[in-house]
């Protein structure tokens, strides 16, 4: 059952594009939620139902939506190529940007609900001591919405070690470059006497997910422990 050299280098890339997926989309979903939260704007709703689309669309579409604007032709991806030499497609980066796509609407959600839960009294309080809106927000509505930061870094996590169907329509099943556990599975299961293979990388998989989701569940705990301390 110990999985090979070639397996652990699936193991390694999939933690690494969930990783980078996971810190890159943190402060972009964070921005979206609060957003959300505290302001209201024409097309407020839209926003919304934008931000969550990859949930209900199936992720082959999503998949060819990044090709369409980000591939090596796309309407952003040619001028990545042409003016700063930056290539996603077929690159694990481009992995990366896949499961960052799938794993926004989760963490969006998460934050926006902790977000949400925060008292503007208290950050109403902060400003009439003296604060600035952004000293309020650094002392009052970060803190206190470190439970949703939290849980939405891990199910973005655990959600970006998941993804298959945006990955390889848009990065391809490369060996060694975006072949991460869900396609390196996928792969296995096409090949006569893959199933040992199957399931080792599935069980690797069930463990690293259920790991995430443990420890979100722990940080969550523990962020609303100090946060009561605080109170």
């Amino acid at each position: 059952m110990m999985l090979s050299p070639a397996e652990w280098q699936v193991v390694a890339l999939s933690l690494k594009v969930s990783v980078v997926a996971m810190i890159v989309t943190m402060p972009v979903a964070y921005a979206l939620a609060w957003l959300i939260a505290r302001r209201r704007f024409p097309g407020r709703m839209l926003l919304d139902a934008a931000i969550h689309l990859p949930l209900v669309l199936p992720p082959v579409v999503t998949g060819w939506l990044l090709l369409v604007l980000l591939g090596r032709n796309g309407l952003v991806g040619a001028w990545l190529d042409e003016a700063l030499g930056i290539t996603l497609v077929f690159n694990w980066t481009g992995a990366a940007v896949a499961a960052a796509v799938m794993a926004l609407p989760l963490m969006v959600r998460a934050m926006r609900l902790s977000i949400e839960a925060v008292d503007r009294r208290f950050v109403d309080a902060a400003r009439t001591l003296g604060a600035s809106r952004w000293r309020a927000f650094l002392s009052v509505t970060l803190p206190l919405s470190m439970p949703g930061i939290a849980a939405g870094a891990m199910l973005g996590f655990a959600r970006s070690l998941g993804e298959f169907g945006a990955t390889i329509t848009f990065a391809a099943n490369i060996p060694g470059e975006t072949r991460t556990l869900p396609l390196a599975i996928y792969t296995g299961l096409q090949m006569p006497g893959g199933e040992a293979a199957v399931a080792r990388l599935a069980g690797m998989s069930i463990v690293l997910s259920l790991s995430a989701l443990l420890v979100s569940e722990w940080l969550v705990r523990r962020s609303q422990g100090n946060r009561a301390h605080v109170l």
